[in-house]
């Protein structure tokens, strides 16, 4: 019987699917009869390398960030690394003088973090240096610029005894301010006094414009002393910060104290507790009563001209006179109270009270007083019935130590 032609190609494909199944399938045998090995078999020789480890690349964190603008003074700059360890940091700005300032800063535990808060209105460079896990070296250059301060913005900060100076055992530690601190707290935390060898103390404000600090008792004499009043970009309240920081170092001199009695009109000088003078004065008359309390010398002047205006008199009120000039004389109130030369009441010195309120003496005992005491110095007069009065001068001593403490706005 004949096949198809049809049939005849269909069987055709059978077979030869048939060949490719077992061509596909079959073992390739050497002339021994084992398995010969295949050529596209994996081998040593031409295997790709494992891979590499990759190092994460350094990351660096500060405060503020890179380009930030209107950046408040407040703020405290901080730098650290991230994937490694920062090595160096340093800060600086270009002030409006053109002239490079660098800004001091501690690096410790990989932070950095400056010394200072920030000028207002300038543009600061922050350049860091940081090593990641291999050792490899990553540099940074990082910029901001602060925002803009009015100088009504700003408080300016003024520092009392002047750096460098010799005053007596009373004298405060005077700061002032030319505009209202309103946040007193957060500019007493930002104000340091410290001593060798160190006195207990505390600051007191007068107003929201000066604060003082005192040790709980006199300075012992020789004392350094040295004050921080680091208020540069510390907020003020009112939307005002501080302008500047300001030190002072100054020593504390020899102990010297004027007691003053004006019952017997006498004024004994005491020199590192000494009895070294006793002085025949005259205070205040009638209308004109000197205070009795703990003053400070606070200025001494030579060959001044005394004049009635200076405590409220005008020609044709009672007790006015003319100007009269004094040879030696040291301010102890801002009212007008001095100790100084009276040659015109000499009779009267050691025996009544005649003056307009000052202390007098002859001309040689003031010549000498002058010699021996200094700003800070310290005179105590009593014998009558007006007391000092806060604010009057350097009256601190006459609070009690917890009414002084209690004037602290911490």
């Amino acid at each position: 019987m004949k096949l198809s032609i049809r049939s005849a190609a269909v069987s055709g494909m059978a077979v030869l699917a048939m060949l490719g199944v077992t061509a596909c399938n079959a073992t390739a045998t050497a002339d021994n009869g084992k398995p010969a090995s295949s050529s596209s078999a994996p081998s040593d020789e031409t295997s790709s390398p494992a891979p590499t480890p990759t190092t994460d690349p350094v990351v660096f964190k500060t405060n503020p960030d890179d380009d930030s603008e209107d950046v408040s003074v407040d703020t405290r700059v901080t730098a650290s690394a991230e994937k490694g360890t920062l090595k160096k940091a340093s800060l600086s700005y270009k002030s409006k003088k053109g002239n490079r300032v660098p800004v001091d800063g501690t690096l410790e535990g990989g932070t950095w973090t400056a010394g200072d808060l920030l000028e207002p209105g300038v543009k600061y460079t922050l350049d860091l240096e940081a090593e990641d896990a291999d050792g490899k070296t990553t540099e940074s250059t990082q910029t901001f610029r602060t925002a803009n301060l009015t100088l009504d913005d700003q408080i300016y900060v003024a520092v009392s005894p002047r750096d460098g100076g010799t005053v007596g055992i009373g004298m405060p530690v005077v700061v002032r301010f030319d505009l209202p601190v309103v946040d007193k707290a957060a500019f007493e935390k930002h104000m340091k006094v410290t001593s060798t060898p160190a006195q207990a103390g505390s600051w007191y404000w007068l107003s929201s414009r000066e604060a003082h600090w005192r040790p709980q008792t006199y300075w012992k004499a020789g004392t350094k002393v040295h004050v921080e009043a680091d208020l540069n970009g510390v907020p003020a309240g009112g939307n005002r910060y501080g302008q500047m920081s300001r030190t002072s170092d100054f020593t504390v001199g020899r102990a010297v104290v004027a007691k003053v009695n004006l019952k017997t009109h006498q004024m004994d000088v005491f020199i590192n507790g000494k009895w070294a003078r006793r002085i025949p004065v005259t205070g205040g008359q009638p209308g004109f009563i000197t205070r009795s309390g703990v003053k400070v010398i606070m200025d001494k002047q030579t060959n001044i001209t005394m004049r009635a205006e200076t405590i409220g008199l005008k020609k044709g009120d009672t007790g006015y006179y003319e100007d009269t000039p004094v040879k030696y004389a040291m301010r102890v109130t801002n009212s007008g109270e001095f100790l100084h030369t009276a040659p015109w009441s000499v009779a009267d010195q050691g025996h009544r009270n005649v003056s307009h309120g000052c202390t007098g003496m002859s001309d040689a005992n003031g010549k000498w007083l002058y010699s021996q005491m200094q700003i800070g110095d310290v005179v105590e007069t009593t014998g009558t019935s007006r007391p000092m009065t806060m604010g009057n001068g350097y009256a601190d001593w006459n609070l009690s130590w917890a009414k002084w403490t209690s004037g602290s706005a911490l």
